[in-house]
């Protein structure tokens, strides 16, 4: 039996998104995710509406199959405005929706996430079997440097270890050197569980350092910009985690009147509401990160760097297996039958909206231009 962390993800009904909650400590922060006050029905009222929607886009099964999660968290945050419009206007705004979801993931799909000139940090489980070697080969095999933080010295306390990796996270945000950031341990929608770690206090360590003017101690009025970022979590419940810390950055902005130029790019090993799995063998790895392995350093030959759009479409489409059946038609099409929804982890990938972005998403909604909105945008 795979040993469940504590992770978060989609429910799976069907093969659609069930509306999930979003949990968190502080009442500052709006959460982004849809569903937890999304009327009764909604769920329902995009699914019958999802067949009229993906004819429009004239999308592969594939493709529409990775962004219609998505477009249902992101419909989610705005379902009593489209469920009073005519049915027509539903499929025309989840369109535009689709639209911008699409937008995004051609604008940033190019960026590296591992390569050359691109440093690593990572946080590895104390009490499990993970190698440094998860990450430092990745790292080596792509021209990158890798710095792992695991507490291994009976000498070190949890605590330490925890304050060394946030100091280099904030040493990471600080510069403008290009980094990843890989945590692979338990976790939990309000923190990293294997060191004790909130979202509030990582928001912090990454605020203090993009704020922070070269060779001062004190914070300035310089933006906050942390698009030089990925961070990548694969543990339980790692997509309400960052929700979490998205909102948390943005909250602490607002609250120190720092302007927020750009949050990080994240990536989470499992959806909304979802635990994450692993193998136990020789070693312990997680299912996501075992793909990643699997995908961009066992197999030959490698990319030169691997990209945002590895993550979100080869990893994701390695990772919709878990859970699911592959079948082939009689016109040769893959289609998958729902097995066990409990193994169906369902990575996803967040990327930071700019000012233009919002500008246009309001647009869709027809909101006013000075409505706030969530700066980080599920993209499959």
């Amino acid at each position: 039996m795979p040993k469940q962390f504590f992770s978060v993800a989609i429910a799976v009904a069907a093969g659609l998104v069930a509306s999930a909650s979003i949990s968190s400590r502080s009442p500052a922060v709006e959460p982004v995710g849809p569903a937890a006050t999304a009327p009764s029905g909604f769920s329902e009222l995009i699914r019958d509406l999802s067949p009229e929607v993906a004819a429009r886009l004239d999308a592969t099964p594939k493709h529409y199959r990775q962004i219609e999660p998505s477009l249902h968290h992101l419909s989610g945050l705005h379902a009593d405005r489209i469920m009073q419009l005519p049915r027509p206007q539903q499929i025309d705004l989840l369109v535009k929706l689709a639209g911008l979801i699409d937008a995004k993931r051609d604008a940033m799909g190019d960026t590296t996430v591992i390569g050359p000139d691109r440093d690593m940090i990572g946080l590895l489980d104390p009490a499990r079997g993970l190698d440094p070697k998860e990450i430092t080969a990745l790292a080596t095999g792509y021209g990158a440097t890798a710095t792992i933080f695991k507490q291994t010295d009976p000498g070190q306390t949890i605590r330490q270890v925890a304050d060394a990796f946030l100091e280099a996270a904030g040493k990471a945000a600080a510069g403008k050197r290009p980094s990843t950031i890989v945590v692979l341990g338990h976790g939990a929608p309000e923190e990293i569980q294997s060191y004790s770690i909130s979202f509030e206090r990582l928001a912090h360590a990454l605020i203090d350092g993009a704020a922070r003017t070269p060779n001062t101690a004190t914070d300035s009025s310089r933006p906050v910009d942390l698009g030089h970022i990925v961070l990548v979590c694969d543990d339980c419940y790692s997509a309400d985690f960052l929700i979490n810390l998205g909102n948390a950055l943005e909250a602490e902005c607002r609250a120190r009147s720092l302007p927020l130029t750009s949050l990080p790019i994240c990536i989470a090993g499992t959806n909304r509401d979802r635990v994450g799995h692993a193998d136990f063998g020789e070693k312990f790895v997680p299912h996501f990160w075992k793909d990643v392995i699997e995908l961009f350093y066992v197999r030959r030959p490698r990319p030169e760097q691997v990209t945002l759009r590895d993550f979100f479409e080869r990893v994701d489409n390695m990772m919709y297996g878990y859970g699911r059946a592959p079948q082939v038609d009689g016109n040769g099409a893959v289609t998958y039958r729902l097995v066990d929804p409990k193994l169906c982890q369902d990575p996803v990938v967040f990327v930071p909206l700019d000012d233009q972005d919002l500008a246009k998403l309001r647009a869709i909604l027809g909101l006013s231009a000075d409505t706030p909105l969530p700066r980080l945008l599920d993209i499959g």
